[in-house]
């Protein structure tokens, strides 16, 4: 491998853990930034559920309904974030799945725990995160966050932050 593809495969994991950093320390506008003006953030009830909104998901929300509810974070009415909820994501190294730099397409895959608090409650959940970046070295931008939380078919506690 050249030193220009080991840079860049570097660059595409740094996108993750920074994506994921901006979450933990709630900067939402700058993790609403990483997006594509065509992201979508996606959490399927299922592993092999096909893309598309005809299916039930836990979430699917295109930029547009992604900054509503970031909005709704900021919001002293908004009941059930009070107290305060914290998020916090443990990754493992992400791994490229594929990659086209002729295309601009390039898949990872990153196993993550999540710890969620609130007040005197906490909730652990495993999940693998998919990150869809499109674009080339220092323009990245992320097309599609797909969450596979590890139990999505479970009866699961309200999460009320992003994975």
């Amino acid at each position: 491998m050249d030193k220009t593809a080991a840079s860049f495969e570097a660059e595409l994991a740094a996108f993750v853990y920074h994506e994921a950093m901006l979450l933990d320390t709630r900067r939402y506008d700058e993790w609403l930034a990483l997006y594509a003006e065509s992201g979508l953030y996606w959490m399927p009830l299922s592993p092999d559920q096909p893309p598309g909104d005809e299916a039930p998901s836990l979430l699917y929300e295109d930029l547009l309904l992604l900054r509503l509810r970031i909005q709704r974070y900021a919001n002293p009415r908004a009941h059930s974030l009070h107290p305060a909820v914290r998020g916090l994501r443990i990754l493992q190294a992400p791994q490229i799945m594929s990659s086209d730099p002729a295309a601009g397409l390039h898949q990872m895959r990153t196993p993550f725990l999540y710890v969620e608090t609130q007040g005197d409650s906490q909730r652990i959940l495993a999940a693998t995160a998919y990150h869809t970046l499109e674009g080339g070295p220092g323009r990245l931008r992320l097309q599609m966050k797909k969450v596979h939380l590890l139990n999505a078919d479970a009866s699961l506690p309200a999460i009320q932050l992003l994975l």
